[in-house]
């Protein structure tokens, strides 16, 4: 069985992690300031959108939300695995910030710039690259600019371009790949050192400790209820592929069997239909078992 991590045992890869250091507000604007080239006066970073301790939140929430003095806004997400669609999450990320602008009542005139920025420890591209930035331009001719203020950033640790880009991304982008041991030496950063500062002060809290143990049991939870659901779904599928043999399935019966959360109770159905030679045979078959059921327990 593989061993529990433990909050000792985190590194900046980690989201839990990743997610309480940048929200200290110094590191969120250090980082900002070092990937995007231009000083930040001050950041907010919002601390209900970006990570979620408490037990009875649905849903767990591991990027970072952030506002500077300009308004301009900025989303920050660690990915260790690889994803597909890595274009549409991006494109997701920016629509979240503008809506919410937009649901205050601003206007297209006023909405914020937005940056969404994903640190991976792969590459996303293959192009050997540290730094993977996009933005819209005309595809006739890329002087011209739809100026829409989204900008998008991949960082990749493993880039091999070094003398393209300011030596302190490359230095951070080594700290972020570094396993625990590796993690704690002298990386010759500035911004590197105070994240090293923050994660030995998040160890030595034991309130940040019985967070973890939340968050650890939050995303236990989900994975389990993402595997049942998972399964109850799969299972649905398999009776009505046998139901449609008797015809169009009347939608009546799509939603009676799309409202049984029993695994068991789908098995059992599974069954009637491979046997029924008619909707009217599987529906009576279901309700005497389903009947059956409630009055044995």
């Amino acid at each position: 069985m593989k061993k529990r991590k433990t909050l000792q045992d985190l590194t900046i890869k980690d989201n839990f992690l990743f997610g309480a250091v940048m929200s200290v507000e110094e590191n969120c604007r250090g980082f900002l300031e070092m990937v995007l080239g231009f000083p930040i006066a001050r950041v907010v970073v919002s601390k209900e959108k970006s990570i979620v301790y408490h037990p009875e939140y649905k849903g767990v929430r591991l990027d970072i939300y952030a506002e500077d003095e300009h308004r301009t806004h900025y989303n920050v997400e660690m990915q260790v695995q690889k994803k597909n669609a890595l274009g549409k999450r991006s494109r997701y990320y920016h629509s979240q910030m503008v809506m919410e602008a937009l649901a205050s009542g601003e206007d297209y005139e006023t909405m914020p710039d937005t940056f969404v920025i994903f640190i991976c420890d792969y590459d996303p591209f293959g192009e050997h690259l540290y730094c993977y930035t996009f933005g819209t331009e005309c595809r006739e001719n890329k002087h011209v600019k739809l100026d829409d203020r989204c900008c998008t950033i991949f960082l990749s640790t493993m880039g091999e371009n070094e003398e393209e880009v300011p030596p302190e991304l490359v230095r951070f982008l080594k700290f972020v790949t570094a396993d625990l041991v590796e993690s704690e030496d002298d990386f010759q950063d500035e911004l590197v050192e105070q994240f090293q500062k923050t994660i030995r002060r998040i160890k030595r809290d034991r309130k940040m400790g019985e967070r973890y143990m939340i968050f650890e049991e939050m995303l236990r939870e989900e994975k389990q209820e993402g595997r049942l659901e998972g399964r109850l779904e799969a299972k649905r599928e398999d009776i009505l592929e046998l139901l449609e043999d008797l015809g169009t399935i009347p939608d009546e019966l799509r939603d009676r069997i799309a409202g049984i959360e029993n695994l068991e109770d789908l098995k059992i159905l599974f069954k009637i239909a491979a046997r029924a030679d008619s909707f009217h045979t599987f529906k009576e078959k279901m309700e005497e078992h389903l009947h059956s059921k409630e009055k044995q327990e």
